[in-house]
């Protein structure tokens, strides 16, 4: 089966690209876009940069200690969208490997000197990932070949031993192997890597062992913690192991790191990471708008994760984090165009970034990039798009569950529907039988929709024409179901109230305290000001219900605002009883709200997702 994961147990099943077809909607264009335009910019600028001539032995050696890692990951992505470049970029990189399978452009001749920085088991994870994905979609081949090679020298070298990767991946890589393979050696190497974690396995540095989540065992960490990517891309890999090892303790302790990190250090757009010196979680609470970091790359994870969990357990909060993830966050990484991408997102950009046309040597900035010193989130994005259709829809034994309504055609067991929406602008959801079968069709109903609604109209005949109208009764977040068996024409037709909607922070959340947030169904909106328009530090917003305004199909809004103009040169302090001194008497005005995932498109902008309010 076409499938990035694909556990041999487990609550629900994955259906993959062989069984989901993305349609043109939101994320069909989106998934096009990366098949004719994102992955071959990738390539260009790989060749541009000298990463792929690596492979060839030019001299001098280009990139970072780990640059070998993003040609794997635009295979990977190669591999999901039967790119026609695969075999050539295939074949420049088998050229590079070893007799015994060691495969690294910048550590041959000093191997595995560097265990904490040197990333080299990293990159032989993000191979064996291409490898899986070839293997899937096409069957074997040379980079098939590649990736088994050195997945198998990994686990001569490293089944006995104590160390491990300061960058975790080659765990759940790994672990996918021998899911496609059956080769029991890779799970009880990907086995063994998660148990030394945190014995230690490392050194220390300076950010500590946290950093690399070696500071304790993984049974032993109530919340995920250190380099977010580190902590995730580790996770996946632990459900991973736990599924096809049965380590239900194992399990559990990951579903209750995960409740505990998204309940305290996750930011409203499903983002993760609040430092930037070590691209790390925060403490409890801790998630400043202005300096979030929240990597393009930790939301991928993130996703990931998620998904795995989902998998596992059925549990529709796994789908609705997901969901937030996917439209807040992937959807945002990469500009309308394709060819430009954010690596940092903050949820408040205080100065205009100024426009960058080349290489852009650091990972702030409120202005996508069309490529970065370290580019690992244009191809995390090429990837994740690439494989998409695969996080949609599962199956299990009594029928198949829709957890992302997009356009799409979904292929089960006989059972064929075509899902039809606006989602995310409009909030109706059709599923249409298309062949007809047996089993029961389950559609997630989002956490934030208390006020949906659910009617199944079975297909009309002359012998038995529909009713005087379909019985529609309310549903709750979480799955709604609706049995079988189906004829060509049935409908299930789910409604998701979009009204837009205020939120607040928790209090605990220092940062945020005296702000609030606007959402409309999944997506979370944000002020934008470009050139000429007003300062946002000037407004504050009045809790009013907002002003739906569509424009070219993209739903827009607009909330009242008060603008505070003058220089502000008084003392911005006063005693409790008293008020501050202010410049000048505020005016009314309407503040324009634009989705998070399309602001920075205008052009160099200042932006903010939560906005000061007025006091009562």
């Amino acid at each position: 089966m076409a499938n990035p994961v694909l556990p041999s147990s487990g609550v629900l099943s994955p259906l993959g690209l062989d069984a989901v077809r993305l349609n043109p909607g939101f994320w069909g264009d989106r998934a096009a876009l990366n098949r004719e335009v994102t992955i071959a910019h990738c390539q260009e600028w790989e060749e541009r940069e000298g990463w792929i001539g690596n492979f060839r032995g030019e001299r001098p050696r280009r990139g970072r200690e780990f640059s070998d890692s993003e040609t794997y990951k635009l295979l990977e992505a190669m591999a999901w969208a039967d790119h026609p470049a695969l075999p050539a970029l295939a074949e420049t990189v088998a050229q590079a490997q070893e007799g015994d399978g060691y495969l690294n452009t910048r550590w041959s001749g000093s191997r595995y000197t560097d265990f904490e920085w040197g990333h080299e088991l990293y990159c032989y994870g993000h191979l064996i990932q291409a490898g899986v994905a070839r293997l899937r979609m096409h069957g074997e081949d040379r980079l098939t070949q590649v990736a088994i090679k050195a997945a198998d020298h990994v686990c001569r070298r490293f089944m006995e031993g104590t160390r491990t990767c300061g960058h975790p991946v080659i765990e759940m890589a790994l672990v996918e192997l021998y899911r496609v393979t059956g080769t029991e050696r890779y799970l009880e190497m990907a086995r063994r890597f998660v148990e030394r974690r945190g014995l230690p396995a490392l050194a220390d540095i300076p950010f500590g062992r946290a950093y690399f989540q070696d500071d304790m065992p993984v049974r032993q960490a109530q919340v995920f913690r250190g380099h977010v990517v580190r902590a995730l891309y580790l996770a996946s890999g632990v459900v991973d192991v736990a599924v096809e090892t049965g380590d239900q303790e194992l399990l559990k302790a990951v579903e209750a790191q995960w409740e505990r990190t998204v309940a305290r250090r996750t930011h409203l757009t499903g983002g993760m990471g609040s430092r930037h010196i070590d691209e790390s979680y925060g403490d409890d609470y801790e998630l400043p708008p202005d300096r979030a970091y929240n990597e393009t790359c930790a939301s991928i994870a993130s996703i990931m994760l998620a998904h795995r969990l989902l998998l596992a357990t059925g549990d529709a909060r796994y789908a609705d984090l997901a969901e937030r993830t996917l439209y807040n966050m992937l959807a945002t990484g990469v500009a309308l165009d394709g060819r430009s991408f954010f690596y940092a997102n903050p949820l408040q950009v205080r100065v205009p970034a100024v426009p960058l046309e080349g290489v852009n040597h650091a990972a702030e900035g409120g202005l996508r990039s069309p490529w970065f010193d370290v580019s690992c989130c244009p191809h995390n994005i090429a990837r994740t798009l690439a494989s998409l259709p695969a996080y949609l829809a599962t199956s299990s034994a009594d029928g198949i569950q829709i957890h992302h309504p997009t356009p799409s055609e979904i292929r089960h067991g006989g059972l064929a529907v075509r899902v039809e929406t606006g989602y995310p602008w409009a909030g109706s959801v059709t599923v249409r039988v298309l062949e007809g079968g047996e089993g029961r069709i389950g559609l997630r109903v989002p956490a934030w929709a208390t006020d949906a609604t659910l009617a199944h109209v079975p297909a009309s005949s002359p012998e038995s024409p529909l009713p005087e109208g379909p019985v529609i009764r309310p549903v709750d977040p979480g799955y709604a179901y609706v049995d079988g068996p189906w004829q060509a024409g049935d409908e299930i037709r789910l409604e998701l109230p979009m009204a837009p909607r205020w939120t607040l922070p928790d209090r605990r959340i220092d940062a945020l305290r005296g702000s609030a947030a606007v959402e409309r169904g999944p997506l979370v909106y944000c002020a934008e000001s470009v050139g000429d328009e007003p300062r946002l530090g000037d407004l504050t917003a009045r809790v009013l219900p907002p002003e739906e305004r569509e424009a070219d199909g993209v739903v827009e809004l607009e909330v009242a605002a008060s603008l505070r103009s003058g220089d502000g040169d008084g003392w911005p302090y006063a005693p409790a009883d008293g008020r501050a001194d202010e410049s000048a008497e505020p005016t009314d005005v309407t503040l324009r709200l634009v989705p998070y995932h399309r602001w920075g498109n205008r052009g160099p902008a200042t932006m903010r997702v939560w906005l000061p309010i007025q006091e009562k």
